[in-house]
């Protein structure tokens, strides 16, 4: 064995210690505990497809009932999605919206429109890896329209 080929073969194998050592400090995992009286769905009206893209496109970073999957626990993976779901529901959590007051539900309201009808929502690293998560055009016209209808009967007396 050349001596090229032995330093590639123990660089390997340090590559994949490192690899397994970072497995032991995969950060925590969350799906707190909520009150199922402060969701969306239950604080609003919410039609059948908007609930859906909602689900689909929306839930796994923006509620407490965020979907791990198996590749979510390796680390760095795992660094960088547990942090995108920590940020994602500290801008808005579909799980707590009851909590939130009238103003900052409107503006999570325009939000959610907005950043969907820009393409940045799902975030495009998500919705590659879930193609099911992109939202079609008739979708975000849907969506739109709700948070539209939801914001106009929120100003109402």
């Amino acid at each position: 064995m050349t001596p090229q080929r032995r330093r590639a073969g123990w660089a390997l194998a340090l590559l994949a210690v490192v690899f397994a050592g970072l497995q032991f400090t995969s950060p925590a995992h969350t799906n707190p505990p909520t009150d199922a009286s402060l969701a969306i769905e239950r604080r609003e009206t919410v039609p059948v497809s908007v609930a859906r893209t909602l689900d689909i496109a929306c839930r796994d970073c923006h509620s407490n009932r965020t979907h791990w999957r198996w590749y979510t626990y390796v680390a760095p993976i795992s660094w960088w999605t547990v942090d995108h779901v920590n940020q994602g529901r500290a801008e808005l959590n579909f799980s707590v919206w009851g909590t939130y007051g009238r103003r900052l539900r409107e503006t999570r309201l325009h939000a959610i429109c907005a950043l969907t009808e820009k393409r940045t929502m799902p975030l495009p690293a998500y919705a590659l890896v879930h193609p099911e998560a992109r939202v079609p055009d008739q979708q975000i016209r849907e969506l739109c329209a709700w948070t539209e209808t939801t914001v106009a009967a929120a100003r109402r007396p």
